[in-house]
Formats: C-alpha cells, structure tokens, sequence
C-alpha cells in the first residue's frame, strides 16, 4: 500500500543506520513490527501468573509403562 508520510528526516536516517538498512521503507517497515513484537510480548507479560501451567514431563512415561505392563501398545 503506498502511503505519504511526513517524517522527521533526523529521526528516519537516524533508525535507518541503527538498524543498518539502507531503504527508509524497509526500516518504516522493521520498526512496525518491532512495536508489535513488543506489544506481544507486553501481553504476555501481562498474563503471567493468571494461567496456571501443570506438566509433568515423566507422567507421559508412567502412562507408557503402565500400558505396557497391561500388554497394550
């Protein structure tokens, strides 16, 4: 989609060498999914202690023995 944007040309060349791009587009681009990477892990984030994980990596284990002490597969 072509868009026409006023930018700052100090902050534009500024973001575009930081991040070693040569094109301003690419850079526009790489800074809008980086803001929404972030936001995704902000959400994350947020969601820390209200979900509430329980695995036991060696029930899958316990579960297996016991089908095969039944002689199941």
């Amino acid at each position: 989609m072509r868009t026409t944007l006023d930018l700052p040309d100090d902050l534009i060349e500024h973001a575009r060498t930081a991040v070693g791009f040569k094109s301003k587009t690419d850079t526009v681009v790489f800074a809008l999914r980086e803001l929404i990477r972030r936001h995704r892990i902000d959400e994350l984030k947020a969601l820390m202690g209200s979900i509430r994980f329980e695995f036991d990596p060696a029930e899958p284990r316990r579960k297996e023995r016991r089908q095969l002490k039944a002689g199941r597969p």
